[in-house]
């Protein structure tokens, strides 16, 4: 008879492995910030085998490095990414909210607001108004860098390592006016950063048009961005045209209000 995958019991070990990497990670302090797998199984009681398979799990996704000359463990660039990107979103959806709900209302369109994740653009935030005026909600979803006006707005400002890396995994193409190369995004991305803003035109669905502008954080660093779509007989290329203003002062709006301060033009 085969184990039920979701079992109590099973649910209860896959608990006590994620408070095992937590027990090891909050060994780490900024006294203790160099650490052997001795002093790991010391300070969490458990065996030296099951701390060296947490360090290697935890090496894997980033969250762990370890120390080639000296053997020891340290806290990974994972972890501060990871924590940068809570800290960020927490400001962003809490300054941005308000402009994307206006914006959605003015543009009588869909608004997403979505933040990069290291790959793609994650939407953490939609607002839609139907002729009525009624508010809609949608679920999350994943916005490729390549093919999606929010996404490019975003990877129009990332490194080319970055972009090389991501595109090595393949360009999916959505429909038959997708960039595909990395080629053509490169050269897509010129224009992007020429203009402020990025167009999507049926790249990821047919018949839907999009816009979007890229939101910097204090530092000035392009981290996320706010589109509007919607329907090609709603957004016709004009009207794809007149709402990327309104769209890149929205976004410049928002990443004001996280501390960013635009370079004086002498």
């Amino acid at each position: 008879m085969s184990t039920n995958a979701k079992s109590p019991a099973n649910d209860k070990n896959r608990i006590q492995s994620y408070q095992r990497m937590f027990d090891v990670l909050h060994c780490f302090s900024p006294v203790a910030r160099h650490l052997t797998v001795t002093q790991l199984s010391d300070g969490t009681s458990l065996p030296r085998p099951t701390v060296h398979r947490i360090l290697s799990a935890l090496k894997d996704i980033g969250f762990i490095e370890q120390d080639i000359q000296g053997g020891g463990y340290r806290l990974g660039i994972g972890l501060y990414e990871l924590g940068s990107l809570a800290l960020s979103n927490m400001d962003l959806h809490r300054e941005a909210t308000p402009f994307v709900e206006s914006l959605a209302r003015n543009a009588s369109a869909a608004v997403h607001l979505g933040v990069f994740n290291g790959e793609s653009v994650v939407l953490i935030e939609r607002e839609r108004f139907d002729e009525s005026r009624q508010a809609l909600s949608a679920h999350v979803e994943i916005a490729p860098i390549h093919c999606t006006g929010i996404g490019k707005a975003v990877g129009a400002f990332l490194t080319k390592d970055v972009v090389k890396n991501i595109a090595q995994r393949g360009l999916r193409s959505y429909t038959s006016h997708t960039l595909s190369t990395l080629s053509a995004l490169e050269r897509e991305y010129v224009k992007v950063r020429k203009l402020g803003y990025a167009f999507d035109d049926e790249e990821l669905q047919l018949f839907v048009r999009c816009v979007a502008a890229p939101i910097r954080n204090a530092s000035g660093k392009v981290f996320a961005a706010i589109s509007v779509s919607g329907p090609l007989d709603r957004m016709n290329k004009d009207r794809q045209q007149e709402l990327a203003s309104v769209v890149v002062d929205t976004a410049d709006a928002i990443s004001r209000h996280l501390g960013y301060v635009a370079p004086t033009r002498s």
